[in-house]
């Protein structure tokens, strides 16, 4: 009995091996897309669904905020692990934030795009698995969240941890996977999107001098999660000229 059964094992195995290896197409194409290195605030040259995104950054903070803050602006500088990355006729640049509260208590501040001098959300490509970027600590006890849209329309405040360190820490928030990324509805948002950064003061930490710094905003996704056979056919107008001829036509015909 056990001589016939390995028979039959090693007649399997060789049936296994004979048989020619085919490659198998996968519908993943996992890739890491670039939002801003801040090295050109205003011409980041994002490319999505076709089109060439560019846009600025803004600072709003808390009623409590000190006269005169927040300041913020682009500053020469990159984090060591970036530094073997760096394009050598690019100067690398980094985007800072400086505060000051009159007060003690519940502060905070958000960092977000702009564009035409209204708020804008940077649309994200394909089914993003995180989010990831360097920030750069005063060890303050401030809380920093990120903040993305659905494809709902509601925005959703992840925790990215706490500020309590100094110097340049890479961090990575993964996107849970109970949040909506796709829609089918024509009218809302069609994918996740990029709202900001908020940044909260400990209720006790010192609030009169905090800095922070940000770099190399960017993502994993897949990218051909919603990319499908006709595709291009989705966003199609029917009011233009040509489908409005051909309608006419077929209605004359048909009488």
């Amino acid at each position: 009995m056990k001589k016939g059964f390995r028979v039959f094992v090693n007649l399997a195995l060789l049936f296994a091996l004979c048989i020619p290896a085919i490659a198998q197409p996968s519908s993943k194409s996992v890739g890491t897309f670039v939002i801003d290195d801040f090295d050109s605030v205003g011409n980041q040259n994002y490319f999505y669904d076709g089109e060439s995104l560019n846009w600025n950054w803004t600072v709003n903070a808390s009623r409590f905020v000190a006269e005169g803050y927040p300041k913020f602006n682009t500053f020469t500088g990159i984090p060591n692990s970036l530094k073997p990355f760096q394009m050598k006729d690019t100067e690398p640049k980094v985007f800072g934030v400086k505060v000051a509260y009159n007060r003690k208590g519940d502060n905070w501040f958000e960092i977000i795009p702009t564009k035409d001098d209204k708020n804008y959300e940077i649309p994200l490509i394909g089914t993003v698995d995180h989010l990831d970027f360097w920030v750069w600590g005063a060890n303050y006890l401030y809380y920093l969240d990120v903040m993305i849209r659905d494809a709902s329309g509601r925005v959703h405040v992840l925790p990215a941890g706490n500020l309590h360190f100094n110097g340049w820490r890479n961090v990575i928030v993964r996107i849970p996977g109970w949040i909506g990324q796709h829609s089918k509805l024509r009218s809302g948002p069609r994918n996740l999107s990029f709202v900001g950064f908020r940044i909260r003061s400990d209720a006790g930490e010192y609030v009169d001098d905090f800095t922070i710094y940000f770099d190399k905003l960017m993502y994993i996704s897949n990218s051909l999660s919603f990319i499908y056979d006709g595709y291009e056919l989705k966003d199609q107008s029917f009011d233009d000229d040509e489908g409005s001829s051909d309608s006419s036509s077929s209605s004359s015909e048909a009488n």
